[in-house]
């Protein structure tokens, strides 16, 4: 597994998923030990100045007011730490809370936060060593830093608190160190405030949420030719030219991965005479290039505004590259917080489709011939009518989702925080709104995959066909009579999420954009 190397440039989304997820090892770079060295040495001349200096000589948030002497200042920060680590609810994710750990190293590793050495030298260790300290959902405002999840982390990097070892077996944060050989750190001037403020927690949910969409778009494709050419649609609205019409550069991505997909289907070649009564198809259908084009490009800006965070060294006070140590804003989480909604709605928008389309196989008014609800007898069976319901409440749930946290602020710290982005919120939807995402495309495909089974003999496509054999190798048994359905959902969703059908479909069509 590829090393991911910090401090000699910018991570990429793909970096932060592989150390996340894959447990990818990190190095940092030779120069960026002399940028967190030389930091810190205006740091330590700051320590004896008369003049206060925030989070070296003065208390926090709306108690800077209050100077600290120099002999409480080791306290200051460990009192900062442990009081912030105030999360409560369910467990964060491990890829969640590695990702933000990763991204705070990154931020360490610019050399413009002041701490020392050792303490990135520590995240390195636990990062490696797959510690990985317990999260809480709430307790992130998303301004002044994702605070109570990163004060987690930095009291697990001081040797107190829960974490989980890599095999995800419990125990307290001094025993798990200790196993590694990872000193705990013992906080200087600053340090505590540098491990907490930053927009981290949402930053990597948002790259995580980007790695997943970008898969799923493309799924939400293939769903899409499944269904029209199950349905007895046409692929003629796809044309490159028709879609050219209206130059959106995500309709023409998603029209041409549709086109691809349907290639050389013996079921739409059936029905492709001139005395076909169809004139033209349902939106679901037919409008699908504009929504998930749409939803492409909404990700591009997305990944956009995440490359600009991930070039970003988010600390206050900073040390600037002349040497000053200056208070800023930079930690308030807006940019990230808002395309974190956006692609919530994406979501939601996506699925709401792609639900429309599996009810359309289920009407036999609808359906261009099957039977109603894909059932083997209808009225004995069932067919899918209830996974439809199953789709339909998520959906529900999608929607409500899609309200934007950002536009909301809860002032704190007594007004001094007036005004903040509630981005870890959106980021924490976001991750929901994705898993139900996935659920649904992957009831859509396996509807669709048992009505074209069900247009035997007539052959399907060659993509859309190895999608079938996908889901017949996973266990489905095709269709045939009502039987226990939520293994059969959960073969479809666990292909989907793992991007095991959209590598049967890139296996016959080459890779889909």
């Amino acid at each position: 597994m590829r090393t991911v190397v910090l401090g000699s440039g910018p991570l990429t989304i793909d970096e932060v998923v592989a150390v996340a997820r894959a447990g990818a090892p990190v190095q940092i770079a030779e120069a960026a030990w002399d940028r967190i060295a030389a930091s810190r040495s205006i740091i330590d001349a700051l320590a004896d100045d008369t003049e206060p200096h925030y989070g070296v000589s003065t208390g926090f948030g709306a108690l800077a007011t209050r100077h600290i002497p120099v002999a409480m200042r080791a306290q200051l920060q460990r009192s900062l730490v442990r009081s912030h680590a105030a999360g409560s609810g369910p467990e964060v994710e491990r890829e969640v809370v590695r990702a933000l750990m990763l991204l705070r190293l990154a931020t360490l590793a610019t050399g413009r936060t002041g701490v020392r050495p050792e303490i990135a030298r520590t995240y390195q260790g636990m990062l490696n060593a797959g510690i990985t300290p317990v999260v809480h959902e709430y307790g992130s405002l998303g301004c002044s830093g994702d605070l109570a999840p990163l004060a987690h982390c930095a009291l697990a990097a001081m040797g107190e608190g829960p974490v989980c070892r890599a095999d995800g077996s419990r125990t307290d944060a001094a025993t798990a160190l200790a196993e590694h050989g990872i000193p705990a750190v013992v906080l200087a001037e600053k340090e505590g405030l540098a491990l907490i403020n930053g927009t981290d927690g949402m930053l990597g949910m948002l790259c995580l949420a980007i790695a997943d969409l970008r898969m799923l778009l493309r799924t939400a494709d293939i769903a899409t030719a499944m269904s029209v050419e199950g349905l007895l649609g046409t692929d003629h609205v796809f044309a490159a030219d028709l879609q050219a019409l209206r130059p959106q550069p995500g309709q023409a991505i998603s029209a041409d991965n549709i086109r691809k997909v349907m290639a050389h289907s013996p079921i739409r070649m059936s029905h492709d005479t001139d005395d076909c009564p169809r004139v033209q198809d349902a939106y679901s259908l037919r409008c699908a290039p504009q929504v998930t084009g749409a939803a492409r490009d909404t990700l591009t800006h997305a990944a956009q505004v995440a490359g600009w965070e991930l070039a970003a060294a988010i600390d206050n006070p900073v040390v600037t590259l002349d040497g000053r140590v200056e208070s800023n804003g930079n930690f308030h989480g807006a940019p990230v917080a808002y395309v974190l909604d956006f692609l919530a709605i994406v979501a939601a928008d996506v699925a709401s489709m792609s639900e429309r389309r599996t009810d359309r196989f289920l009407d036999k008014a609808r359906n261009n011939g099957l039977p109603p609800f894909l059932a083997d007898d209808p009225g004995v069976d069932s067919g899918h009518m209830i996974a439809q319901y199953t789709q339909a409440a998520i959906v529900s749930e999608l929607k409500r989702l899609a309200a934007p946290a950002s536009v909301d602020s809860i002032p704190s710290s007594a007004m001094q925080e007036d005004h903040v982005s509630m981005g870890w919120s959106a980021g924490r939807k976001l991750r929901r709104s994705v898993d139900g995402l996935t659920r649904v495309l992957a009831i859509e495909i396996l509807t669709a995959a048992r009505g074209i089974e069900l247009r035997a003999p007539l052959q399907p496509a060659p993509a859309t066909g190895a999608v079938v054999a996908a889901l017949r190798a996973a266990g489905w048994p095709g269709p045939g009579g009502d039987r226990f359905l939520a293994p059969e959902i959960g073969y479809a969703v666990e292909l989907t999420a793992s991007g095991g059908l959209l590598a049967a479909v890139e296996a016959v069509t080459g890779p889909l954009q």
